[in-house]
């Protein structure tokens, strides 16, 4: 009962209204053609289990990384691998570290197996390597880290990444939470494949939920050394990711043009979104540098996030307002559609100018 449950992003009003989602980092194309073209026809199978080993969608993910299929572990999205992390690599006692203001996710898996949750400071919203390394003691045995962080956006280079496992003893493992990578211009790529390749205290886990468009069906992975995997899969659950969704999933791995059209929409909606926020600067408005799918925007004084949340709201918004988290006073804003963007930033722009008044 210590535990506090994940709480996703609203998708309706209070009063049940209807309202454009921008609390769950959606992707606002949508999903491949091409993966709900293969997603539809797995429908003639619905008596069948799934390939237990999702042996095809291992393949295709190992293809198109660079990377081998049986060092890949599949999950009901990247949720279930990093409960698996948490379990296979914690229990009773232990020690689980991660940033403040990162996923809630990582609170609750470790908390599910008896471990105990250890917090290392942040540096203005983004992960803070020393002081993670100065949280490390003897009963350390998981440290998470989602590059880019959520729900901050914030980035972590490729030097800072492998500074932070250098300096870990190796019998930690390090869970690089990348649900966000392909949001990453692939020349910034962090390196966390290949620290998993070499390295046996590596584990990369990934999503389709977010530049793929397939948040409905659950789909993750992770990818490590055979040890890892091995312990992994040995408290995986049976049958855990559909025919439909391995059918969908390894279509939307070969549409490259959706996700690089994902990734560019992305790009250039959040720097206008931005520009427009930091325009609100005076009125106390600012945007965390993010290299996701959304922004963490903060605001001052206090009250004024809450009060911002509930205008979006009856404008027929869901943003993500974050207290249980830490964070009363910021927005965490999904990047949708252009037009999406503008009313938000219209929207932010009169409450701003509406509480100046009252000030």
């Amino acid at each position: 009962m210590g535990i506090a449950p994940y709480v996703p992003g609203r998708a309706t009003a209070y009063d049940g209204r209807p309202v454009i989602k921008l609390s769950s980092n959606e992707n606002p194309l949508g999903t491949s053609a091409t993966a709900r073209a293969a997603f539809a026809a797995a429908a003639r199978e619905l008596e069948r289990y799934p390939d237990a080993g999702a042996t095809g969608l291992r393949e295709a993910i190992a293809a198109a990384h660079g990377i081998e299929p049986d060092r890949i572990v599949h999950g009901t999205g990247s949720d279930e691998v990093l409960h698996l992390a948490a379990g296979a690599f914690a229990g009773l006692g232990d020690e689980v570290i991660y940033v403040r203001y990162g996923f809630s996710v990582y609170d609750i898996a470790t908390r599910r197996v008896g471990a105990v949750p250890v917090v290392a400071s942040d540096r203005d919203y983004a992960t803070d390597v020393d002081a993670i390394l100065a949280c490390v003691t003897q009963r350390t045995r998981v440290v998470f880290v989602a590059n880019p962080n959520n729900p901050t956006g914030t980035y972590s280079p490729r030097g800072e990444i492998a500074r932070l496992h250098a300096g870990l003893p190796a019998d930690v493992l390090l869970v690089l939470d990348q649900a966000y990578a392909e949001y990453v211009a692939p020349q910034d790529d962090d390196g966390g494949l290949e620290l998993a390749r070499v390295h046996p205290n590596v584990l990369v886990t990934r999503t389709f939920s977010k530049i793929h468009g397939l948040a409905a069906e659950r789909i993750g992975w992770g990818y490590g050394s055979p040890a890892v995997i091995d312990a992994m899969h040995r408290i995986r659950a049976p049958f855990n990711v559909t025919i439909a969704g391995q059918q969908a999933a390894i279509a939307a791995l070969a549409d490259t043009g959706f996700v690089a059209a994902s990734r560019d929409h992305n790009a250039r909606v959040r720097a206008a979104f931005v520009t427009q926020i930091e325009a609100l600067g005076n009125a106390g408005l600012r945007a965390v540098p993010s290299e996701a799918n959304f922004v963490l925007v903060t605001f001052a004084p206090a009250g004024s996030a809450e009060a911002a949340y509930g205008a979006l709201m009856a404008a027929g918004y869901a943003v993500r307002w974050l207290p249980a988290q830490g964070l009363p006073d910021a927005l965490r804003i999904t990047i949708g559609r252009d037009e999406d963007m503008a009313a938000v930033v219209k929207v932010l722009r009169a409450q701003a100018g509406a509480e100046a008044v009252a000030g």
